[in-house]
């Protein structure tokens, strides 16, 4: 593997994904919430750049392609299961969350079922815009429990806060970040579904 800048890129994001859970260990709230938003922006702007340098630089390699969907499954993965845990058991959010995290699990185990062949599953435009809603909604919610913090001075759960009752900043950013995460779970479902119908007629071969 050459140590090119996209693929420092790409491990640098890969490493900073449990960077955020840790902004939780060793910053008090709402500052761990507003460290994690910003390793998380950083780390998903840094998404779209590897990306792009190794197509503009003729730097692609087998190794980026590899690590570049890891690095993004273990950012989202990661920044939901922190989300959840510090937001409350709404079900509201554990339901899309669920079916983004089970189809993150399902393709991964198809890759591996595949294994010479996974090669046929490579990553769609749709795959690549769920990734894109996935991060905007992390980020959002992240936002929504720092500036619910800050207003009331306690620790936020996800959902509260009624928009009748007054204009709220945490309280129209959790519930973007709602909508948007909901948005991000039916494309993934979608890409999940895309990725098992092209896997359909490898299922009655013996690969062992």
């Amino acid at each position: 593997m050459r140590w090119t800048v996209p693929n420092t890129l790409t491990v640098l994001r890969l490493l900073a994904a449990p960077g955020v859970p840790v902004m939780f260990l060793y910053f008090a709230r709402p500052w761990a919430d507003w460290f994690a938003l910003a390793l998380f922006i950083v780390a998903s702007v840094t998404d779209w750049f590897d990306g792009y340098l190794a197509r503009a630089w003729k730097q692609e390699s087998r190794f980026g392609a590899m690590l570049d969907p890891i690095a993004d499954k273990a950012m989202v993965v990661i920044a939901l299961v922190v989300i959840t845990g510090y937001s409350g058991m709404n079900p509201w959010l554990i339901l899309p969350v669920t079916v983004i995290l089970f189809r993150e699990v399902f393709v991964s185990g198809l890759r591996e079922f595949l294994g010479a062949d996974a090669g046929r599953l490579k990553v769609t435009g749709l795959a690549k815009w769920k990734t894109t809603a996935q991060m905007v909604a992390i980020a959002i919610l992240f936002l929504g429990t720092g500036l619910a913090y800050l207003e009331d001075g306690r620790p936020p759960r996800v959902g509260e806060g009624d928009l009748r009752a007054g204009v709220s900043w945490a309280a129209l950013a959790t519930h973007a970040g709602l909508v948007l995460i909901w948005i991000a779970a039916l494309l993934t479902a979608v890409s999940g579904w895309d990725y098992f119908r092209k896997a359909l007629p490898y299922f009655g071969e013996d690969r062992r």
